[in-house]
C-alpha cells in the first residue's frame, strides 16, 4: 500500500507537468489547433486541474454503476445519512435506489474505511464536480433509470454504455478491441462447443480477488457436487486440490489460468456466471444475457451484487457464514436455484430482456447513442463559442 500511495503522488506530480507540456507543445495558445475536450476517469483527478489551467472543457468518464455515482455524491456532499462509528449497522435510504444495508454499501463509505488515498480522492472530487462540464457513465438508461433520474437536478450523468466488446452486442467479433492482462486459453471454447446449451457454470473472480484456501476448497466441492460441467478461472498458485478434485472432475470441467471471457459468456453452452461482480464483468454478463451468482468482496462489488439481485433481478447472492466463508452447501444451493429452481425461469427471462435492452441502447436512436451524439454536439458548440470569444 505504501508503494501505491507513492505511485499515486508521483503520477499526479509528473503527470500534471507532462500533460501540460504536451498541450503546450501540440496545441499552443497562439496556434490554429485547439483541444476541444479532455476526457478523464475518476482516478486521475489532477487531469481536470490541467484542463482548467489551459481553458479546456473536461469530461469525467465514470467507470462504475450510476448507482455508485449517486451514492458517492450524496455521501461526500453530506446530503444523506450513512453508517457511522457509533451506528455502523444503519440502513441507508436514497432516492432511486433500494434500501441499502451495510453489506450492500461500497467499501469507501463505511466508517471503518474512511481514511487512505482513495476515500480522500473521492471526497475532493465529489465536492468539486463543477470542474467537469460533463459526466459520462458506462451504463445505460434502461438499466439504471431510477438512479440516473435521481441525479438529474444534482449533478447529471449521461450514460453512453454498455462499453463492452462489440461481439457481445451482436456485431462481428473482428470489431472487438482490448488488452488482455494475461494470455487467454482458447482451448476452453473448443471444450464448450461439445457441451449442451445452458449447461455450463462459468466461474471467475477477476484479476485482483484472492480467496483463502478454505474458500477455494468449498467452491471446488460445490462444483464437483453440482454434477454440472464448469469452467473455472484459477491462477496456478491458487489451484485447489482437495480430496483429488482435479482427478475426479477431469471429465466434468475445465480449469484455466485466464479465459477469453467475452467469448465464454457469449457461448450458448453457458448457463450462469459465478463472479466477484466487478462492473466490467457485470456489464459483459448483462450484454450476453447470462444469469449471475454474485460473490462480492470489496469496493463497488457489494452494491453491484445488490443491483444484480434486487434491481436488475438477474441473479442470486452467496452468503458467508459466521466465519466469513461461503460454504459449499451455500454455493450448491445457488447453483441448483439458478439452474433449475423456482426462480430459474424468471432470472433467465430477465437476463434475456436486459441483453436486448443493452443492444437497443447503443443502436442508432438508442438512449446511449443519443447521449454520445449530444456530447459531440455540445463539444462542437463549445468550440464555436470559444472561437467567437477570441
Amino acid at each position: 500500500m505504501a508503494n501505491y500511495e507513492s505511485y499515486k503522488k508521483s503520477l499526479a506530480k509528473f503527470g500534471t507537468i507532462n500533460l501540460s507540456n504536451l498541450i503546450k507543445e501540440h496545441f499552443p495558445s497562439n496556434g490554429h489547433k485547439k483541444l476541444s475536450c479532455i476526457i478523464t476517469n475518476p482516478f486521475l483527478t489532477w487531469v481536470a486541474d490541467v484542463a482548467i489551467n489551459h481553458g479546456i472543457p473536461c469530461a469525467m468518464f465514470w467507470i462504475q454503476p450510476c448507482s455508485l455515482y449517486a451514492i458517492y455524491y450524496r455521501f461526500y456532499n453530506k446530503l444523506n445519512s450513512f453508517p457511522t462509528l457509533t451506528d455502523p449497522d444503519m440502513s441507508v435510504e436514497l432516492p432511486g435506489l433500494p434500501l441499502l444495508h451495510t453489506e450492500d454499501l461500497p467499501s469507501y463509505v463505511l466508517p471503518s474505511i474512511l481514511f487512505g488515498s482513495l476515500p480522500k480522492m473521492f471526497s475532493e472530487m465529489f465536492q468539486n464536480m463543477k470542474r467537469y462540464k460533463w459526466v459520462l457513465g458506462n451504463s445505460f438508461f434502461g438499466l439504471e433509470k431510477d438512479a440516473i433520474e435521481s441525479m438529474a437536478d444534482l449533478c447529471p450523468i449521461k450514460c453512453i454504455g454498455p462499453l463492452v466488446p462489440p461481439s457481445l452486442l451482436g456485431e462481428d467479433e473482428d470489431h472487438d478491441r482490448g488488452v488482455e492482462m494475461w494470455k487467454a486459453e482458447d482451448t476452453c471454447i473448443e471444450w464448450l462447443n461439445k457441451e449442451a446449451p445452458s449447461s455450463v457454470i462459468y466461474v471467475s473472480f477477476g484479476s485482483v480477488v484472492v480467496l483463502s484456501a478454505k474458500q477455494m476448497e468449498c467452491i471446488a466441492k460445490a462444483l464437483k457436487n453440482s454434477n454440472s460441467p464448469f469452467i473455472w478461472v484459477v491462477k496456478q498458485p491458487d489451484l485447489p486440490e482437495p480430496d483429488g478434485f482435479l482427478e475426479e472432475t477431469k471429465d466434468q470441467g475445465v480449469i484455466v489460468s485466464w479465459s477469453p471471457q467475452t467469448k465464454v459468456l457469449a457461448h450458448p453452452a453457458i448457463a450462469c456466471f459465478i463472479t466477484h461482480c466487478g462492473w466490467n464483468s457485470v456489464l459483459e454478463t448483462i450484454s450476453a444475457g447470462v444469469p449471475v451468482i454474485a460473490y462480492p468482496k470489496w469496493s463497488d462489488q457489494p452494491t453491484n451484487a445488490k443491483l444484480i439481485v434486487d434491481v436488475f433481478r438477474i441473479g442470486l447472492r452467496l452468503r458467508a457464514n459466521q466465519d466469513g466463508i461461503v460454504s459449499n452447501e451455500e454455493v450448491e444451493r445457488c447453483i441448483r436455484e439458478i439452474m433449475d429452481g423456482p426462480k430459474c425461469v424468471e432470472l433467465k427471462s430477465n437476463a434475456r430482456e436486459l441483453r436486448i435492452a443493452a443492444r437497443e441502447a447503443v443502436a442508432g436512436g438508442g438512449s446511449s447513442d443519443k447521449n454520445i451524439l449530444l456530447f459531440v454536439d455540445e463539444i462542437i458548440e463549445s468550440c464555436v463559442q470559444l472561437k467567437h470569444a477570441m
